[in-house]
């Protein structure tokens, strides 16, 4: 997103910390790595840390074993990856939990970050004996995979690398240090080495770090350090230094492409072979697919060469995305073994990798109103997705990942876009097994979009120099490496806000065809403009970021024609990132983070800046957009809690209107599924602004920082939701019900039901009956159409009304419930958008939809109930049942343990619902944290309720 920010906030707060007592340094004994052999692989497992400004000591010497008396006053950090934040905090310098407490981060000394830090391990090498480890010599490779913002690398008093050479933060390279570790202790096993990496501190508008732009405040030490593994790789004499693997398609052809190189100061021959097997994880177990050789070759002294090799699997799996099949995996085993080529010689295992990969095809294509489609396996894939942010210090959990990514899923969501955020190796096996695909791509506003023609880039940010795009290529060529086999993979964004400049893009484009990349590069994210190389990107980037009503996605009068600059963010096109900038945190997660004069301000004083929204100098420093429409529509807050409740209320049908007028306005184009009445330029995909958020946000995330989902979250989970691949939607604008399918293979007749009702009382107003207005349709994979226009009463109500929406399976009165919904509608009509005062960030409301009269509602008798769970459905179920006349609003339920709090991750069948008069509803609860083997969480022992018009209570399970 564009950056609209005072380059002052380099220059920061000057407070000194309160230090912890010093840990004592690791040893080597302990920083046993496990290279027994050849092509085995370890990352340095811990670290001790020190700011340089405290060392008088050389690097050489700093570098060597046993320097306790240098070394025993540093941070010790259990950890093999960490920013000098994230070590300091592991150290127990800082607590997270008081940093992000309300502007407690402020106070840290930023001063000390701006000079390098010095990251410092002791280890010994767990190594086969010379005369058991099968390989004919012996040689260490030291493969860095990225630090921020560049570093000096010493090991065993020998400089392995200087700050030109391992500069940026994806920067990954490869130093043979095998005379570094021979040298250590004047013998290989058991030895003790030490290694001193000089992390460089990290300017963003200078250097190729990762930046958070004004999403959060930046970090005190803007990200800077080993924030990824220093692995060391044990090799014999030919070491791989490249791997690809390309499918040709779904055929079950496999490529095997790998680069090689002879270590030794003598010539060698090589054998490569590789082994194709099903993944063990994956469904559908299988043995042994697929096995392939290269001849025997000769290889030089210090020679590298190019190998391919191709094999075949027979009757391949088809890799889906979660929302239309299975993710079958298969894993090959590239073994790379040496002879001295005498008849009489023996051969050896010389180095090995392996590489995960799936059977699937993703392609692209930019129609002639320049909107990207993304097809996968065949099928055109409506892009539905949110924003994905790492943690403000860059700290990685594989598990919090994994949370993360079924709560994407659990939504209905398909996609996470990555904007030079591309976290750890973990995060793509992660999202391969789970069916999410990944937007990968380089990040704007800072050093990464450099170029002269880019107007909006910082001052003084620094354009390119030759150095630079050295390390753009290696840092593309990293990435490139590490995610390429993914079939998770849906692209490469080349550009975010602004394209890579021709020389750039060259670059870029060399680096992941080299790499045998298989998916769509795309220019940019954003129609500013494109390289000649690749053409137009596709991507819309003009917002909203900030509060617009839920017609507002829906407003378009004639998409075929509509012009992008006017109809900005509406529900067409391919928009890369825009949302209506809501996730109001409740109140158990916000004073986690909150003073009790922050909370005070939330509702006291609406306009004020606040320190967990975006940077001071952003727009979105304060919620004035977001308030000024809840004060209009839902009525002034009498209470903290009233506040609460209303911004959820608007964060749900906020959050809902915008999935679904992308998910309604899909298959409605001529190129997918054509109906006559529909437009002709489809909603082609959308990214959230954003999933998630760095740091505790009031803003920007569909669920919290906790891991706690609320408003907006389930109104995303009304519009898409993993179990809703078919649902019918409200159109704001047209006042009709559009049927959304998408499937790839559900299909059949169904119905669907329209009944709205007086909120106030819950008298009917318009219940379309199967004699009168109930219409049936076929259900058509991958595709939506409406299905009833200008919905009886609507257009005539008074005040409040509360339409449900049902799509049944079927015809008869006893059909299965697909999906259903409750829409709470103004008798003032829809929020009139002032469309030609559109800035980038949002559209004006001139006169705003009221739900004040929600206020006056009378209370709803709604009692909860635990019920037995179905055949086959995990979890508790709990049975809400409104015995009253009128309508119970915007019930909420929440797990709490024994305690009374938040048990989280959760996930929900459905939340944040409305009763209509005597219905009952029955909803789900999972505990995620077993599943996923997060420690420390409390198990859930009863469900609070409350609602709009409902009493708070208790249900004890």
């Amino acid at each position: 997103m564009r950056l609209f920010l005072d380059t002052t906030v380099a220059v920061l707060a000057i407070v000194t910390a309160v230090a912890a007592a010093p840990r004592t340094r690791s040893d080597a004994q302990r920083n046993a790595l496990p290279l027994a052999t050849a092509g085995d692989t370890a990352a340095i497992p811990s670290w001790d840390i020190q700011s340089s400004a405290k060392i008088t000591q050389d690097l050489v010497s700093l570098s060597k074993s046993g320097a306790v008396s240098s070394t025993s006053a540093w941070h010790h950090a259990p950890l093999s990856r960490c920013t000098v934040m994230g070590c300091l905090i592991e150290a127990g310098v800082y607590n997270d939990s008081d940093l992000f407490f309300s502007d407690h981060l402020e106070a840290v000394d930023r001063t000390q970050f701006q000079v390098p830090w010095l990251y410092r391990s002791e280890f010994s090498i767990a190594s086969s004996s010379s005369s058991s480890d099968n390989t004919s010599s012996t040689h260490y490779l030291l493969e860095t995979n990225g630090i921020t913002s560049r570093a000096d690398i010493y090991l065993n008093g020998q400089q392995v690398a200087d700050k030109v050479a391992q500069s940026g933060a994806y920067g990954g390279h490869i130093y043979d240090v095998t005379s570094a570790i021979l040298s250590g202790s004047g013998k290989e096993n058991d030895s003790s080495n030490a290694i001193v990496v000089r992390a460089y501190p990290t300017n963003y508008l200078q250097d190729f770090g990762v930046g958070f732009v004004d999403w959060n405040p930046y970090p005190p030490d803007n990200g800077t350090g080993v924030w990824r593994d220093i692995n060391l790789r044990k090799t014999g004499a030919v070491a791989i230094e490249a791997f690809s693997v390309v499918t040709n398609g779904t055929n079950g052809t496999v490529t095997i492409q790998a680069t090689v190189r002879n270590l030794d100061k003598a010539g060698v021959n090589f054998v490569a072979n590789a082994v194709i097997a099903r993944d063990n994880a994956s469904p559908g177990l299988g043995a042994t697919q697929s096995t392939t050789s290269s001849p025997s070759t000769q290889l030089g002294p210090g020679q590298t060469t190019r190998i391919t090799l191709t094999a075949t699997v027979d009757s391949p799996a088809i890799w889906w995305p979660r929302q239309w099949g299975d993710q079958p995996l298969y894993n090959v085993q590239l073994t790379v073994s040496t002879s001295s080529g005498t008849p009489s010689s023996s051969v050896v295992k010389s180095d090995t990798a392996t590489k995960s990969f799936g059977f699937r095809i993703i392609t692209a294509t930019v129609s002639s109103a320049d909107d990207i489609v993304f097809s996968i396996n065949g099928k055109p894939f409506q892009v539905l997705g949110g924003g994905y942010t790492p943690d403000v210090f860059l700290r990685w959990d594989a598990a919090r990942f994994e949370a993360h990514a079924r709560y994407t899923l659990d939504m209905g969501l398909n996609t996470i876009r990555l904007e030079g955020k591309m976290e750890q190796p973990d995060l793509y096996d992660i999202a391969d097994r789970l069916g999410l695909m990944v937007l990968p791509g380089w990040e704007c506003c800072d050093k990464w979009e450099a170029w002269s023609y880019n107007d909006d880039l910082p001052k003084p940010t620094a354009i390119w120099s030759d150095a630079d795009y050295a390390t753009a290529n290696a840092s593309m060529r990293h990435e490139a490496a590490m995610q390429q086999s993914h079939p998770s993979l849906l692209g490469f964004l080349v550009g975010s806000d602004y394209w890579p400049d021709d020389r750039a893009t060259a670059i870029y484009t060399t680096a992941l065809a080299d790499a045998g990349w298989q998916s769509p590069i795309v220019s940019s994210a954003a129609k500013t403009g494109y390289s000649k190389a690749l053409g137009p990107g596709g991507m819309k980037m003009p917002g909203p970021y900030d509060w617009v009503p839920p017609n507002y996605w829906y407003d378009i009068t004639d998409p075929a024609t509509v012009d992008d600059n006017v109809r900005y963010g509406a529900a067409f096109g391919f928009g890369s990132e825009q949302g209506p900038g809501g996730g109001t945190p409740t109140l158990s997660s916000l004073k986690k983070f909150l003073s009790t004069a922050d909370l005070d301000d939330l509702w006291r004083a609406p306009n004020k800046g606040l320190y967990h929204m975006s940077t001071a100098a952003s727009s979105f420093h304060n919620r004035t957009i977001f308030n000024t429409a809840l004060w209009q529509r839902y009525g002034a807050p009498n209470s903290l809690d009233d506040y609460l409740l209303k911004t959820q209320m608007a964060d749900y049908e906020a959050t809902r209107a915008e999935f679904e007028g992308f998910a309604a306005n899909w298959g409605l184009a001529g190129a997918i599924n054509t109906d006559a009445s529909s437009t002709k330029r489809p909603a082609t995909g959308v990214i959230y602004w954003m999933l998630n958020g760095a740091w505790p946000a009031l803003h920007w995330a569909l669920f919290d920082y906790y891991l706690h989902p609320a408003g907006a979250y389930y109104g995303v989970k009304a519009a898409l939701g993993e179990n809703r691949l078919e649902h019918v939607a409200y159109d704001y604008v047209r006042r009709s019900a559009v049927l959304i399918n998408r499937s790839q293979n559900q299909s059949g007749v169904r119905m669907v039901r329209a009944e709205l009702i007086n909120a106030a009382d819950g008298a009917v107003i318009s219940n379309i009956t199967t004699s009168t207005k109930e219409r049936t349709t076929i259900s058509t994979p991958n595709s939506s159409r409406v299905v009833l226009n200008n919905i009886q009463g609507i257009a005539t109500l008074k005040d409040v009304g509360l339409l449900r929406l049902t799509l049944l399976d079927g015809q008869s009165s006893s059909a299965n419930v697909i999906s259903r919904s409750v829409y709470w509608l103004s008798g003032s009509g829809v929020d009139t958008l002032d469309w030609d005062d559109s800035n980038w960030y949002y559209t004006p409301v001139s006169k705003y939809a009221s739900f004040q009269s929600l206020d006056k509602l009378p209370a709803a008798n709604v009692t909860a109930t635990r019920q037995p769970a179905a055949n086959g459905t995990a979890g508790t179920t709990v049975l809400l049942e409104n015995h009253s006349s009128v309508p119970a609003i915007f019930v909420s339920l929440n797990l709490v343990d024994a305690a009374g709090a938040d048990v989280t991750p959760v996930k929900w069948s459905d939340n944040y619902v409305t009763l209509f008069p005597h219905e009952a509803l029955a909803l789900t609860v999972q505990e995620l944290a077993p599943a996923l083997g997060i420690k420390g969480v409390t198990r859930g022992v009863a469900v609070q309720v409350s609602g709009k018009n409902v009493a708070k209570a208790t249900l004890a399970l």
